[in-house]
């Protein structure tokens, strides 16, 4: 009864969000003179996140709407500057992210990319609910389908895969991955600036957490093309798990660097 009454809570709390109205320009030309009308679009599926008037409002406003975008219901496209890219999670009914701009540097996109990249995430949980669904014939009433084929995903994981798979990172045959879609517009300058972005991305999380990472990561993608970044990752990046049965039992000083190993 508990949980019944939870969950239509959160049914009649999200279904509730009222609509908005969007104001989109159009640009039409008359007489070789270019004029800009405002279209007023009343509409269920997409919401622009956290335009109200007073304050009070604006932060219930905001909360309402991440709640009603984290549930299988309305709505479906969430519209949202750079206040959307740190501190939300919106992976739990979405994989996709469109970028109306790039960012200038791969934090801000590892920033906007993570609200949708998140740990059991809904492409990971679509894939593994595609490898695994057939474990949940003849299951209890009570039972947690989504712990038994995360069970099931873990047993059937590679020998060499680390605790990511498959609460971060499950790939399957045909199946669903975070989805990165970017505006490639007719002489624009982020075609360049995205290339430039992947190759920095990949940089940025070999440099992560070095000091003055960003005088490092500018030498590296300035020095670097797009095949020796590759090889360099590969080669520097370093592991933070233990070795196989290893057991911290006292931590000394001199021990410490024999815990960092290079990943194959």
């Amino acid at each position: 009864e508990a949980s019944l009454k939870k969950l239509a809570d959160e049914m009649v709390a999200a279904m509730s969000l009222r609509t908005s109205t969007l104001r989109p320009d159009a640009i039409r030309v008359e007489n070789g003179t270019i004029h800009k009308d405002s279209i007023a679009m009343r509409n269920h599926f997409a919401l622009r996140f956290g335009e109200v008037t007073d304050e009070s409002g604006a932060v219930k406003r905001k909360e309402v709407v991440r709640q009603a975008f984290n549930s299988p219901f309305r709505p479906f496209v969430l519209a949202s500057t750079s206040v959307g890219q740190e501190g939300l999670d919106f992976h739990t009914w979405c994989h996709s992210i469109v970028h109306w701009n790039l960012p200038s540097n791969p934090v801000d996109l590892e920033q906007r990319e993570g609200r949708v990249h998140r740990y059991k995430g809904y492409a990971v949980r679509k894939n593994v609910a595609r490898d695994f669904r057939n474990a949940l014939v003849n299951i209890s009433a009570q039972a947690d389908p989504w712990a038994i084929m995360f069970d099931h995903a873990i047993k059937n994981r590679h020998a060499s895969s680390n605790d990511l798979v498959p609460y971060w990172i499950y790939e399957s045959e045909g199946g669903d991955s975070v989805q990165r879609r970017v505006f490639s517009l007719p002489f624009s300058k982020d075609d360049s600036r995205y290339r430039r972005l992947r190759k920095n991305l990949s940089l940025y999380r070999l440099v992560f957490a070095q000091p003055r990472q960003e005088d490092l990561l500018g030498f590296l993608s300035q020095t670097l093309g797009d095949e020796e970044a590759k090889e360099i990752v590969k080669q520097w990046r370093i592991c933070l798990e233990p070795p196989e049965n290893f057991t911290i039992t006292k931590l000394e000083t001199d021990n410490l660097p024999s815990l960092v190993k290079p990943c194959e």
